[in-house]
């Protein structure tokens, strides 16, 4: 018997992307951008429609990256507790952090319809499933502080209710965010790298970025083994896995984002009243815990079923050993889907930083917006169109200016401290 398919399965069912530039790199443009994920490509689109001359260079294939290799989910609301960061920041900030969210998600939305991308949009909710029953009583708290400051969109789910929501025993209750949505990012990505394309701009796959010059005239040299090009502006698109090690420019960036593998397998096609049974409203699930859970269903009728199942980096051995982990959990989450065959596993980073809020601005001459901790399908779209305004001369487009950035203390680029976080997490989980 053959294993899964040891790849995304959002990239391997998308189409191909046709668009890309040929021949070598033009002599000059005015922005060049570094990475063609969600981030870049929104960004390129952006920036064309403005007029602005744009070069995309991408060391891989097209959303080949984090864009491509994530859980699918498109979901409003912070990575935090909203009333935790409320408290901390104040009701302001708290709601205006809150609110990027919201747009983000809409932003999606709209570019989808705008650029006819067929990409599988829908918002059928996210619902956080208490893992504990003391996990509702926090939930319930939220849900009455998100109600009163920022969303009215939320639904209590209480725990005599759970059986309506999911076939599963293993939950005491939950929270809705009813507006977040799901699509198949595979076919959104290539979708803006299409868009992007017929705009304008110019993408190259294929085309690590080796040097990144600051030139006495003004504006940089950007270098790659396909030649030189020189540009007026450059954005930093990549996140902290992406960053390269040999570029010195970006160094202050690695000290700053920790990466952290996420990883996922998608099921073989299921029995559609069986999904019925277990997935009646086919929302995004996630789980409560600090190692958790998220899972939903695909229009094929799969179920793609991620989580941090090992506090490591993802490569082709740790994708493996972690779908293993993540077949075992299904199975005792789901009973009536252990045994089922699994059809792919793969792994991507996840760029978080300190505080699990985005980061975007100038650092040394250099534009940048990365560490979306796990809200990066939805962020990172909004965040290439925001970043697009920032270069135009409009900084007040940018909803993370006021964040200071600190670098990590004792981070220099690679997560040693990764196994030492996992086991902290896990000792959280059993307490609490």
């Amino acid at each position: 018997m053959t294993g899964p398919k040891t790849c995304s399965y959002w990239l391997d069912t998308a189409p191909p992307f046709t668009g890309g530039a040929d021949g070598g790199l033009d002599s000059r443009t005015d922005v060049a951008i570094i990475g063609a994920g969600f981030t870049g490509l929104s960004a390129a689109l952006a920036l064309r429609q403005r007029g602005v001359s744009v070069t995309v260079l991408e060391a891989d294939r097209a959303i080949g990256a984090a864009s491509g290799r994530n859980g699918g989910h498109c979901n409003n609301g912070l990575a935090h507790d909203y009333a935790a960061l409320s408290a901390k920041l104040g009701r302001d900030r708290a709601g205006a952090y809150y609110r990027a969210h919201v747009a983000a998600v809409d932003t999606v939305e709209r570019l989808a319809r705008e650029n006819d991308i067929d990409c599988d949009f829908r918002r059928p909710g996210r619902l956080k499933l208490a893992a504990k029953p003391e996990h509702f009583e926090k939930l319930a708290r939220a849900y009455d502080v998100l109600r009163a400051e920022i969303d009215t969109d939320v639904e209590l789910v209480a725990p005599g209710r759970i059986g309506d929501e999911i076939g599963s025993a293993a939950f005491h209750g939950g929270l809705i965010q009813t507006t977040s949505a799901q699509l198949h990012v595979g076919k959104f990505g290539v979708g803006m790298a299409h868009a992007a394309a017929r705009a304008g701009a110019r993408i190259h796959e294929h085309t690590p970025v080796t040097d990144i010059l600051r030139r006495p005239g003004g504006g940089w040299r950007v270098v790659t083994p396909r030649g030189e090009i020189v540009a007026d502006q450059v954005l930093i698109a990549t996140g902290g896995g992406g960053t390269g090690g040999a570029l010195r420019p970006l160094q202050w960036f690695r000290r700053r984002i920790v990466s952290v593998g996420s990883f996922i397998i998608a099921t073989q096609p299921l029995d559609p009243t069986l999904l019925d049974r277990l997935f009646p409203n086919r929302r995004n699930y996630v789980t409560s815990k600090n190692i958790g859970n998220y899972f939903r269903t695909t229009t094929d009728n799969r179920l793609v079923f991620g989580g941090r199942a090992r506090f490591a980096v993802s490569n082709p051995l740790s994708d493996l050993k972690s779908g293993r982990i993540l077949e075992a959990t299904l199975g005792r989450t789901f009973p009536e889907l252990a045994g089922t065959r699994i059809d792919y596993c793969w792994g991507g980073m996840v760029d978080l930083t300190a505080d699990r809020l985005p980061r975007a601005g100038q650092h040394d001459g250099l534009y940048y917006s990365m560490g979306y901790s796990g809200h990066g399908v939805q962020m990172a779209t909004y965040m290439g169109e925001r970043m697009a305004e920032v270069m135009v001369g409009r900084p007040q487009a940018n909803p993370w200016a006021d964040l200071d950035w600190p670098s990590i203390p004792g981070h220099l680029g690679k997560p040693w401290f990764l196994p030492l976080v996992g086991a902290y997490y896990r000792v959280q989980d059993i307490l609490h």
